[in-house]
């Protein structure tokens, strides 16, 4: 059966594509959930407006994130945290501690979501994090952590 989306579906499509989906899938889950319309001449007119609305939104979403690892890249965000006598902190420093710091310090709401740790910083000193603001925008943030 041919549907066309209404809404992004991981491992399936994004909103406005016209996919063929078994016809059990499409009766079952996508119709009766709202994320599909049965695939007709209109339906397919109104998914190409889909598509190109989410096209332009897309490219506005992808400028502003490089625009903001513009600003971020070359800063050196600074955290505190209590820390004993080897460097070692009483904690961790975790993603919503650097977002947190990035808005104090760089006036940048970020989604914690968006701040990839692969572990907590559990160190003094200089570390890297990776921020995913887009799918085609991923940069390297500078964290230092020092001592309160």
């Amino acid at each position: 059966m041919k549907v066309v989306l209404r809404s992004d579906i991981a491992d399936l499509g994004k909103k406005g594509d016209v996919l063929d989906v078994a016809d059990g899938f499409a009766r079952n889950y996508l119709v009766p959930r709202g994320l599909a319309l049965k695939a007709n001449d209109g339906v397919v007119t109104q998914a190409t407006a889909m598509r190109r609305s989410r096209d332009i939104k897309d490219a506005a979403d992808r400028s502003a994130a490089e625009e903001i690892a513009t600003r971020l890249v070359p800063m050196v965000i600074s955290v505190t945290a209590r820390a004993g006598a080897e460097g070692k902190l009483f904690g961790s420093v975790t993603a919503l501690d650097v977002v947190e710091a990035v808005q104090a310090q760089a006036h940048v709401e970020l989604d914690r979501r968006k701040v990839h740790l692969n572990e907590p910083i559990r160190d003094l000193g200089t570390h890297r994090v990776t921020v995913k603001l887009h799918a085609d925008v991923e940069f390297p943030v500078t964290v230092e952590v020092s001592p309160s």
